[in-house]
């Protein structure tokens, strides 16, 4: 309830139902501060400075930048260093969104909810030192959520599919993207983009520094291709270097003093991440991140409600190969598959399939539809665990004949093979063991490193930013999946089979490294002959690297 000394006793809030009489120069400042965001910030918005206390909000030119891009447009995507005063910007720019626009509703939503109440918070000690002409009347003032009397609301909350999920919002602030969770970002976006597309004003303002590359780092790449380029978004850029940034408020600019400083208290990687805001891998993912880096979706030619995605159509006499890898259908693990085409090198991937609740009995129909439509294309489903039934029923019901099988050799590990399962110990599909990931994951990091394969699917390419070194073996990071990789992975390894290059008429070993091949080839033609007087009877080799043979005059 409002009293006399305020809202709730505080004599710095306006209370509901409160008139103000104006000032003729009220009027005019109101007038000027509702038309001009920048203005209404460096001349009521204040601070708390570390070193100095509360102080007025001097806005830096780039802060100036922030303001204007986020004032302008509907989508914004800000890729900023640690430091740079970016959630105190926002926060005054929300600020002034709420108190001079009708009814809006502002979603801040971070990593953490902590983190978000702690930005509503800076944002509610901005509002206590407005001028109280400058206010509108406190309907509620809790812990995560405001609500003002022109019937504007903010709530801060953490960054997940639920947490405004049946809400109408005019803008959502998405802080620190970069660090949620990739399998969180992608069902908050996919629940909230309704949402978000409701409106013809609505605003969406992301703001990261990198970790990287993930769903911030693929709507950053969106944000700065060509503007002739299909598969650039709607989302309008800013990039800010800490160079731009002063030491502390009101000084000097940091430079490279600074700079040799902070990696010593640090470190180099940490310092490229954080404050020059590369989009570096994992230092521990399985492909480098250089080449992360390089690698770029592609809009699918065709794409399913239950996540088939079409990147090539099959071509007459083209060779396919379909690796599986098979999940329980729970809403936790992806079924997924790809169809690459091994007709040459560098393979492609031709479609990909990923679904998290496809019942693993209906999972083999998409399979075999999709076999058929790619020439009949050679299957491998991995069996560790249900993977088994649904190789089975491929195999019993649906009567497919492009299974592959898999010969156990004992100590030699398990062998591609076109044998039926039964026979000794041989099984339809293969099972994952740690020499065969060992040896996929050695040959995919070649295969992608090399240019030997095409990778176009956005998923895949989210997957291998996360796809890191843990327990002396590579799996996903947490928060993350591997499933479309792990198909690559077995892919990979089958590549290396003799099996695999009767059904494909490729060799990968010589697809990488057929260049450095010839050239050791071409080091040891004989450049001549010396007659030295003997006759030589001819040669053999025994296996050993040497040659032997009599010598007669």
């Amino acid at each position: 309830m409002a009293s006399k000394g305020g809202y709730l006793g505080n004599s710095n809030l306006k209370p509901e139902g409160v008139q103000i009489d104006f000032t003729e120069e009220q009027v005019k400042e109101y007038i000027k501060c509702a038309k001009d965001p920048v203005y209404f910030i460096k001349k009521y918005i204040k601070v708390v400075s570390l070193d100095k206390g509360l102080i007025p909000f001097e806005l830096y030119d780039y802060q100036e930048n922030i303001v204007d891009k986020i004032h302008n447009n509907r989508f914004v995507i800000a890729k900023l260093p640690r430091q740079s005063g970016k959630s105190t910007t926002i926060v005054a720019y929300i600020l002034h969104y709420i108190l001079f626009n009708q009814s809006m509703n502002v979603a801040i939503l971070a990593n953490k909810q902590s983190t978000s109440r702690e930005i509503l918070y800076r944002l509610k000690l901005a509002y206590e030192y407005l001028p109280l002409w400058l206010q509108q009347g406190i309907v509620e003032w809790n812990k995560g959520s405001i609500e003002l009397e022109n019937g504007s609301k903010i709530i801060a909350s953490s960054t997940s599919a639920s947490a405004i999920r049946g809400g109408s919002f005019n803008m959502i602030f998405l802080d620190e993207f970069a660090h949620v969770p990739q399998n969180i970002a992608e069902e908050f976006f996919s629940s909230v983009y309704p949402t978000i597309t409701s409106g013809q004003t609505t605003k969406v303002l992301m703001v990261s520094t990198p970790n990287g590359l993930n769903m911030f780092y693929t709507y950053w790449v969106g944000a700065t291709r060509p503007k002739d380029d299909p598969m650039r978004n709607e989302y309008v850029p800013i990039d800010v270097h800490w160079s731009q940034v002063p030491l502390y408020p009101g000084g000097p600019l940091r430079g490279n003093e600074w700079k040799e400083e902070t990696i010593r208290n640090t470190s180099e990687q940490q310092f490229q991440s954080e404050f020059e805001c590369d989009f570096v891998g994992s230092s521990n993912t399985l492909i480098a991140s250089y080449k992360l880096k390089q690698l770029f979706s592609k809009k699918p030619l065709k794409q399913t409600p239950d996540g088939l995605r079409v990147y090539e159509e099959p071509q007459e006499d083209h060779t396919y190969f379909i690796t599986v890898d098979v999940a329980r259908g729970q809403g936790k693990d992806y079924s997924a598959f790809t169809v690459i085409d091994t007709s040459e090198i560098p393979y492609k991937i031709a479609a990909t399939y990923y679904n998290n609740i496809v019942p693993p009995m209906l999972f083999p129909t998409t399979i075999n539809t999709v076999c058929k439509n790619y020439n009949d294309a050679w299957i491998l489903v991995e069996i560790n665990d249900i993977g088994g039934q649904v190789a089975d029923i491929l195999h019993s019901d649906m009567e497919n004949e492009f299974i592959l099988s898999v010969n156990s050799k004992g100590r030699s590990g398990q062998v591609l093979s076109g044998g039926f399962a039964g026979q000794g110990k041989t099984a339809l599909g293969v099972k994952t063991t740690v020499p065969i990931k060992r040896i996929g994951c050695s040959v995919l990091k070649s295969l992608i490193e090399e240019d030997k394969i095409i990778i176009q699917d956005e998923n895949i390419i989210q997957e291998l930013t996360s796809f890191i070194s843990k327990r002396n073996t590579y799996e996903a990071d947490d928060g993350h999946n591997d499933d479309l990789v792990m198909t690559l992975v077995l892919f990979s390894w089958a590549s290396r089979q003799e099996y695999f290059k009767e059904l494909t008429g490729t060799d990968i070993r010589r697809g990488i490294y057929q260049k450095k091949i010839e050239e050791m080839e071409n080091s040891y033609v004989p450049f001549g002959f010396i007659s030295d007087g003997l006759i030589h009877t001819e040669s053999e080799w025994d296996g050993k690297d040497r040659w032997f043979g009599e010598e007669t005059r």
